[in-house]
C-alpha cells in the first residue's frame, strides 16, 4: 500500500507540475527537457553505463557473500520496513524507483528550480531545493537524510553540467534499482521467518 501510495502521489504531483508549466506557454526545453548533445551526450552516456556497471558489481558481490549481506542489513535496519524482501516486493520497488527517478527529478531539479531561480538565480533555486529533497527522506533516520542530501546535489551538479534532466533522472532510477536490490538481497534471508502481513504481501 505504501508503494502504491508514493508510486500514485509521485505521477499526481508530476502531473499538476506539468498542467501548472504548460499554463505558463514556457518551453519544456527551459524547464530542462532537452536532449544533451555533442560532448554531453556521450559523457552522460558514459557516466550512466560506469554507475549502472558499479550497481550489478555491487549486487553480484552482495549474492555472492553472506558476509556483505550482513553489514548492509544492518545498514538498511532504520527502514527495513519499506524495503523489499520477496521477489513480488522487488518487481514493485521497481515501479517505485522508476516513479522516484522521474518524478523526484521533474519536481525537485525541474520545477522547483524553474519556478524558484527567476528570484534565487539557477544555484539559489538548486540549493534551496535541496533541503526539501532530503527531507523527504526522513523515514531513513538522519544518516539517510545527510546521505539523500549529498546524493541530491550532485544530481543537481549532473543536471547544471549536461542541461537537462535526463541523465539525472536515468542515474536516479538505477541508484534506487540498485539499492532496491541490495536490500532485497540483503533481507530476503529473513522474509522465510516472517509472516505475510510482516512481508507486506497482504
Amino acid at each position: 500500500m505504501l508503494w502504491t501510495q508514493a508510486i500514485v502521489g509521485g505521477w499526481a504531483l508530476v502531473a499538476v507540475g506539468a498542467a501548472l508549466w504548460m499554463s505558463t506557454d514556457r518551453s519544456w526545453k527551459s524547464f530542462g527537457f532537452s536532449v544533451p548533445a555533442g560532448w554531453r551526450l556521450w559523457t552522460s552516456i558514459a557516466l550512466f553505463l560506469l554507475v549502472a556497471g558499479y550497481q550489478v558489481l555491487a549486487v553480484v558481490t552482495l549474492a555472492r557473500s553472506s558476509a556483505e549481506r550482513a553489514g548492509v542489513r544492518k545498514q538498511f535496519e532504520t527502514f527495513a520496513a519499506v524495503m523489499p524482501r520477496t521477489r513480488t516486493e522487488l518487481r514493485r520497488f521497481g515501479g517505485v524507483s522508476l516513479t522516484a527517478g522521474f518524478c523526484e527529478e521533474f519536481l525537485y531539479r525541474g520545477y522547483f528550480i524553474a519556478v524558484f531561480s527567476q528570484w534565487l538565480g539557477w544555484w539559489g533555486a538548486a540549493a534551496v531545493s535541496l533541503p526539501f529533497f532530503a527531507g523527504g527522506h526522513a523515514y531513513q533516520g538522519w544518516s539517510g537524510v545527510l546521505r539523500t542530501g549529498i546524493t541530491g546535489g550532485i544530481f543537481t551538479v549532473v543536471v547544471a553540467v549536461f542541461e537537462s534532466l535526463w541523465p539525472a533522472i536515468a542515474l536516479h532510477a538505477v541508484v534506487d534499482v540498485g539499492g532496491g536490490t541490495m536490500a532485497w538481497l540483503a533481507l530476503r534471508d529473513e522474509a522465510s521467518d516472517a509472516g505475510p502481513e510482516q512481508r507486506g504481501d497482504v
